[in-house]
């Protein structure tokens, strides 16, 4: 079907989408208020207290160090910490320690968000008997911060590991834990299985439960996110207009998607109109999702010209947008498109991401052109965006693969002043090249470095830096790294079974 256009004026309102939000639970007394910092707590006493919690030997250690440190442990300061040890993959049981000790102090109450980081940190690491434990214990404290969301992040882990069966069991439990044990805890489970299972798992779950939830909007919208097959999809849209709920923006957007991934560009845009004439208006995802169908059946011009007619008609790309229609020129190595797309963002006054630098990474790294990706790099830092952790990826494996040792270095000095990108994932890599070389010196100062910023290196890469010192009769400098890694206390050995998901159902069912 020849069109010349796929854009129509916007002219009517269009709903937010759901989102679950946090809320700093507890009675609003005045010990209550003091807890809750309301400017956000310094920096180094986030990374002080992390320090902390991260060195300490036992319950009494953490303590009397946390006492002596005279930081104020406010809800602020305390989901910082958290979030620190998260994504440090720190000690996870130093971590609930923290967590337990700053809330077990008279008249103070944690936030949800500082649970639901802790579940992750414990779930992470399958501590679930911990995890049910902790979650008894904050339904006789504070019940209303247990949210769907806490529901969700317990149930992704778990499925991580066990069946779609122990999930959907380990759901059931919540029952006497949520305090509204409604449809969004059910839209939080069938979230959760198209995310960590299959949409397959997710539909018979769906079709075994509907009948004791009431299915709304947002279920049929988590169920049209995650399908690949415009059939099953289909179907989903069928059914949710025979029980009455009108699809919204969200809706339409899903199938579309499904179309668009499918190539199905005909399909996807009788869907457009279709939402036109039922006066719900497309958006700037939908029309994002019709740029990366376009790229994908080989039409990235068609997909640019999107890009013009949307503005037109009241509908301005996003960041997402033009990395859309950038990755289609990159797919199509023509980077001369993709970076004239990319100074037109930053002509509107959009500034790129670290997506779209790594869109040019991808291929840079493909072609093994290092001077390119080194220039790109140059530019990213300058502009103030931050590499992620795809982007130093792809940078330290190509320095590695051409043994570019400066290069590689330079990356991680600037990762250590500017605390971007994973200190685990780059230094494996970074310490593999490094001793390959025979720069000890070097290694064993990165070493250090990740080590002060409250990061373990991994097992790997120490046994290989020790075996290079012990070459070299460097006896005093493997005691320090050996130290140093102590520091960090004994790795935790992960339950073999996946009983102790109902160690306890007892006490959470009485």
């Amino acid at each position: 079907m020849a069109r010349t256009t796929i854009l129509k004026p916007l002219s009517s309102f269009q709903s937010a989408p759901f989102r679950f939000r946090y809320v700093s639970a507890g009675p609003s007394s005045f010990l209550f208020r003091l807890f809750c910092s309301e400017s956000s707590p310094p920096h180094d006493s986030v990374e002080s207290v992390f320090r902390i919690v991260s060195s300490s030997t036992s319950s009494k250690s953490l303590k009397q160090s946390l006492k002596s440190s005279g930081v104020f442990l406010s809800n602020d300061l305390i989901d910082k910490v958290l979030k620190r040890i998260r994504f440090s993959h720190a000690n996870p049981l130093q971590a609930l320690e923290f967590f337990n000790y700053t809330g077990n102090r008279k008249g103070f109450y944690h936030t949800a968000l500082s649970l639901d980081t802790m579940l992750y940190i414990l779930g992470r690491s399958r501590l679930f008997n911990k995890t049910w434990d902790l979650l008894d214990d904050i339904r006789y404290k504070d019940p209303s911060i247990i949210t769907p969301r806490t529901v969700m992040v317990v149930l992704a882990r778990i499925a991580k590991v066990c069946s779609v069966r122990q999930t959907v069991e380990s759901f059931r439990r919540f029952k006497k834990v949520v305090p509204e044990f409604d449809i969004s805890c059910f839209n939080a489970l069938l979230r959760t299985l198209c995310q960590e299972k299959s949409m397959r798992d997710a539909r018979n779950v769906y079709h075994s439960l509907k009948h004791k939830f009431r299915p709304n909007l947002q279920t049929f919208n988590i169920l049209l996110s995650g399908w690949k097959s415009p059939e099953e999809a289909e179907g989903f849209f069928e059914e949710m207009r025979e029980m009455g709920v009108k699809p919204d923006v969200v809706s339409y957007n899903c199938l579309i998607d499904v179309y668009c991934k499918g190539r199905e560009m005909d399909k996807a845009f009788k869907m457009v109109d279709k939402m036109r004439e039922v006066e719900v208006l497309p958006d700037v995802i939908t029309y994002t999702s019709i740029i990366g169908g376009l790229g994908l059946a080989g039409q990235p011009d068609k997909a640019r010209n999107v890009l013009k007619e949307m503005k037109e008609y009241g509908c301005y790309p996003d960041v997402a947008a033009y990395n859309a229609a950038i990755r289609n020129f990159c797919i199509a190595k023509r980077l001369g498109d993709a970076y004239s797309l990319m100074d037109e963002m930053v002509s509107k006054g959009l500034s790129p991401n670290a997506t779209t630098y790594n869109l040019f990474f991808r291929v840079f790294f493909w072609s093994n052109d290092l001077q390119k990706s080194w220039n790109l790099y140059g530019r990213m830092m300058n502009t103030g965006c931050l590499p992620n952790t795809q982007s130093c990826m792809f940078l330290i494996r190509l320095f590695k693969r051409l043994e570019k040792v400066e290069m590689a270095l330079q990356l991680w000095n600037d990762m250590v002043d500017k605390g971007f990108g994973s200190y685990i994932l780059v230094s494996d890599v970074l310490f593999d090249l490094l001793c390959d070389m025979g720069k000890l010196v070097e290694a064993e100062r990165c070493f250090l470095q990740m080590v002060g910023k409250g990061h373990k290196p991994s097992n790997v890469s120490f046994r290989r830096i020790k075996v290079l010192m012990e070459l070299a009769n460097k006896h005093e400098a493997i005691q320090n790294l050996s130290e140093k890694m102590a520091l960090f206390g004994t790795s935790i050995s992960l339950p073999d079974s996946v009983d102790v998901l109902t160690d306890k159902s007892s006490r959470l069912t009485a």
